[in-house]
């Protein structure tokens, strides 16, 4: 097992806070999600992303509208939904608290 693979299940729980992050900045294509990951540990494809698109859409987490597009048919662009906010803020909270926790383990004790 390669190392990626030993960590798919990191990387997974981690996109959903990921697309928080990205869609928070500004409404946004799949395009622009995708190349905003794309070389980083959390590129992925397109059939990764809409199903979790969607489920965050369910959980209304997100919203889209269709825009025109000069090169081709309609597009979503997705942003966050007040819900979407909070959970982003939480989760921001919750990462500080736990990235805190994993560099602080097996660390010496203060003297």
């Amino acid at each position: 097992m390669g190392v990626n693979e030993k960590f798919t299940p990191i990387r997974k729980g981690l996109l959903g806070f990921l697309l928080l992050k990205i869609i928070s900045a500004d409404k946004v294509y799949v395009a622009d999600i995708l190349r905003q990951l794309k070389g980083t540990e959390f590129a992925t494809q397109e059939g990764t992303l809409y199903p979790l698109l969607s489920k965050m859409r369910r959980e209304k987490l997100l919203d889209y509208e269709w825009k025109e597009s000069d090169a081709g048919p309609p597009r979503k662009y997705y942003e966050l939904t007040a819900r979407g906010r909070e959970q982003l803020r939480e989760t921001s909270d919750y990462w500080q608290r736990i990235s805190g926790t994993v560099k602080s383990l097996g660390q010496p004790p203060a003297s």
